[in-house]
């Protein structure tokens, strides 16, 4: 088993959430903020996840408070702005930290030393493609879009769609 698929994160509602449940399946990782100026790309990630669902994808939501504390509320704060703002029904993890000293290990392999993509997380909403062997194989700042060709292109390669 990848590295990747041997965590296991807590998901919003406090059960366990293993990512070892991706294993074969294509994800897209995105650290998320509820009073984010990219907030609204809750939309298009939504839409990402419902179109490409059935081929193997899925999202997977990982709130972090680390930039500009845009991300202060507690897990069932999280949850019911996502579900009732955005009708969110993709996979939401507990808040963590996705820089620094106190980074997850899951941010450590994503783009710490070592990882395929390294570096700091610049901001709420970068994204990581992950293949379902736990490659990382693409990363996306910011301020792409979930609906930008360039992030649609790897999907589609990746999927074989």
């Amino acid at each position: 088993m990848s590295a990747f698929h041997a965590l296991t994160l807590t998901a919003l509602d406090g059960t366990e959430l293993p990512l070892e449940q991706f294993k074969g399946r294509l994800l897209l990782v995105v650290n998320v903020a509820s009073e984010c100026g990219l907030t609204q790309q809750y939309i298009a990630l939504q839409a990402l996840y419902e179109q490409y669902q059935a081929h193997g994808f899925s999202v997977l939501g990982v709130p972090c408070n680390q930039f500009g504390k845009q991300e202060p509320g507690n897990a069932a704060e999280i949850q019911t702005f996502c579900t009732e703002r955005f009708g969110v029904t993709f996979p939401l993890t507990e808040k963590l930290d996705v820089n620094g000293s106190t980074n997850h290990p899951l941010y450590r392999l994503l783009a710490g030393e070592g990882a395929e993509f390294p570096g700091e997380i610049t901001w709420n909403f970068e994204k990581f493609l992950v293949d379902g062997q736990g490659r990382v194989l693409a990363r996306f700042s910011p301020r792409t879009e979930p609906n930008d060709p360039q992030l649609l292109k790897a999907i589609d390669e990746a999927l074989a769609v």
